[in-house]
């Protein structure tokens, strides 16, 4: 656990100390949500409450390679782009019952933001 990362808490959302390193969390919550049900989906928190949390700019991360896990994805992005599988952005989404939320480096962020748009 990297104690170094400095937070607040303002009416339960969690904020993080904003720093240029691309190795840094990126302090516009944007941030790695996977749920119970709807899979996992990487995109900017604008609310949070209870079991239920809201995402704006969000992908839904339906596969991905170069990264052997969520937890590594939201610290290093994905090193094999071609191989993900990402739809395009949405505007805004809610979603219920999320188990955990991984805060994105700025490197991940752009790694995520930057993997072709997946069609079927």
């Amino acid at each position: 656990m990297n104690t170094d990362i400095k937070t607040i808490t303002i009416n339960g959302v969690e904020y993080v100390e904003k720093s240029q390193s691309a190795n840094s969390v990126v302090v516009d919550n944007y941030s790695i949500v996977r749920t119970y049900s709807a899979g996992a989906h990487a995109g900017e928190i604008i609310k949070k409450e209870g079991d239920e949390i809201t995402l704006k700019n969000a992908r839904r991360l339906w596969r991905w390679a170069g990264a052997a896990s969520l937890s590594q994805l939201a610290m290093e992005g994905v090193s094999k782009p071609k191989q993900c599988k990402f739809p395009c952005e949405v505007t805004q989404i809610t979603l219920k019952q999320w188990i955990e939320i991984i805060p994105c480096t700025k490197k991940a962020m752009e790694s995520i933001k930057g993997v072709s748009i997946w069609t079927a």
